[in-house]
Formats: C-alpha cells, structure tokens, sequence
C-alpha cells in the first residue's frame, strides 16, 4: 500500500511517496505558496499527480505548522493566509479522491523518527524542530502525545522571559522569539541598520535566496560572523532552558531534533543543545541524549505517510 506524506513548511512544502516499510519512493518539494489554503491544496494536488506518475495511492498525511484538533487547523501562526478555524483536510481529499489524515508538522515529524529515524527506541521522547520558527513534539509511554486540544508539545511557544521580544503568536519571551531562523534574522537586520557589520545578508545575497535560509546562518556561523554568532549563542541557551524545563516537567530520556538548522549544523549542535540543557535540569539524568533527525527532509514526509496509514487502517 503506497500513502502519501506531505510537510507543509514555511518556505517549502516536501511530498514523499512512501510505501509499507517506511521507505519513500519518490519526493517533491514546492515553495509554499503565500495565498492561503485553497493556492496550497491546488500546488499539492499538482505536485502529488506529478509525482507518482499516475500510480495509485490509498491515502494521505498531511503536517501542518501549528495546531490540529479533530482533523480541523485551528491555529496557524507560521503561515501567511491562512486564518484558522479552517478544514484543509475535506477539500485535499476532494480534489484526490482518498482519505486525508492531518496533524501538526512536528507531530509527523517525530512520529517519522519514531518509526523510522532516531527514535525508534524511544519511549519518552521530546522532539524540536528548528526552522522558520520552532516547533515541538511528545512521545510519552511509546505514544504520540497531542494533549486534549491537539497542541501538546508547542515547545516554541513557552515563554522563558515574560518582557523578552515579541514573537510571531503575538506574546513575549517565546523561546521561538529567541531561536526561530525568522526572529533570530529579524534581530540581525536591526543589528545591521543599527551600523553593525554582518556578512548575513551578503550570503543571503550570493545564495540567491529571498530569506536568510539555514543554509545562509550555518555559512554565517562557518565564517565566525559576531552578529550571527552573539544571536545563534542566545539561541542555544534559549533552547536549553526550554528543554530543560520540559525534562524536568515529563523526565523524558531523548531529545530528538529536526528542522533546516540541525540538518545543516548537525550533531555539535545537538552537543551544544545538550550541554545547554544541563545547568538548568532538577535531576540530571544520566540517560538523557540528544540527537539530529536521521530522516532529515524524510521525517516529516514519512511521519505523515504513516498518519495517513493508521488513518486507512483503522477506518
């Protein structure tokens, strides 16, 4: 049975075509578009046809960045357009004729790694996305872990310093505030117009990109930029004190990250997160580990293959 993982981002949306074993067969990856759901639906629809050729599939998972309750988005704050309570779900299974599954794009994420990747010998695992913004994900006894209203594990969202910068859900102090690519790139162009010299945006420039991608930041940090490198610092502490938290609240033995900086950065900053975490941890358990994504782009894609296979299988 071939189903379909889709990881909707916020500057791509990856397609994979995945079969029983969790192996993807073919990929896509599109730009998301900035027009809202219904522009989404038709450059996925496009983007699926063309990519299994014709070949039939029995469903699809979809994995949105923000909050799912009940098969319906009902907070999107990483996607311009979008202006949830919303249904993605109906109208993607209309256009395709199957069934369609959604969940949140970190949830799919670390159920990939929970099937197929690195946490597939974990029980009580914490999952973080670093990106556009910051995401996080919970398995808790062996299961995914989504709360009574679909948003358990919005890591990025817990505030550290209630007066710190504003952050895109429209509170202060979020750790996404501090460590999402976005905010950390918004505070470098301040730090620049201020009359600061960065090589930031000169890389952006020679990358052809429109924004300052992981990429660009991990080239930045390579070449020892001081800006890039003071935000990138608070960045990690910002994440050590949230992921301590989290360890003290659930005692969770694995960190497993994800997301466009830990694909480029690699395991030193997964080193880097883990040291962080630990000045800030009530017990400091000698089991707990972190480590990067080995599905990389796959993880979100394979996660929401395997959504959308519960979903057909227990319908």
């Amino acid at each position: 049975m071939l189903t379909v993982g889709v990881d909707i981002g916020g500057t791509n949306i990856g397609i994979g075509i995945v079969d029983d074993d969790h192996r993807v067969r073919a990929r896509a990856k599109q730009p998301t578009p900035q027009g809202g759901p219904d522009e989404t639906v038709e450059v996925i629809v496009d983007a699926i046809r063309e990519a299994t050729g014709g070949e039939e599939i029995a469903a699809v998972g979809v994995g949105i960045p923000g909050a799912v309750r009940d098969g319906q988005v009902v907070r999107t704050p990483n996607l311009p357009g979008w202006e949830a309570p919303l249904e993605f779900a109906g109208p993607l299974g209309a256009a395709l004729g199957v069934p369609v599954a959604l969940g949140n794009d970190v949830d799919v994420g670390l159920l990939g790694e929970f099937v197929a990747g690195t946490a597939r010998e974990g029980r009580n695992v914490m999952g973080v996305w670093l990106g556009t913004g910051i995401g996080g994900a919970l398995i808790l006894e062996g299961r995914p872990y989504h709360g009574s209203g679909g948003a358990a594990g919005e890591f990025g969202h817990m505030t550290i310093d209630p007066n710190g910068p504003l952050c895109s859900c429209g509170h202060r102090g979020c750790i996404e505030a501090y460590a999402g690519r976005r905010s950390m790139t918004a505070a470098a162009r301040a730090i620049a117009d201020s009359g600061r010299a960065t090589s930031l945006f000169a890389i952006q420039h020679h990358e052809h990109k429109e924004r300052a991608t992981s990429k660009v930041w991990a080239r930045a940090l390579d070449d020892g930029d001081e800006v890039a490198t003071e935000l990138f610092d608070g960045a990690v502490e910002a994440l050590g004190i949230g992921l301590a938290s989290v360890a003290n609240l659930l005692d969770a033995t694995q960190g497993a990250g994800g997301g466009g900086m830990d694909e480029k950065l690699g395991d030193p900053l997964a080193e880097r997160i883990e040291e962080a975490t630990r000045p800030w941890l009530f017990h400091a358990n000698p089991d707990l580990r972190f480590a990067v994504s080995a599905l990389g782009d796959d993880a979100g894609t394979v996660g929401a293959a395997a959504l959308a296979r519960a979903e057909v299988l227990t319908s």
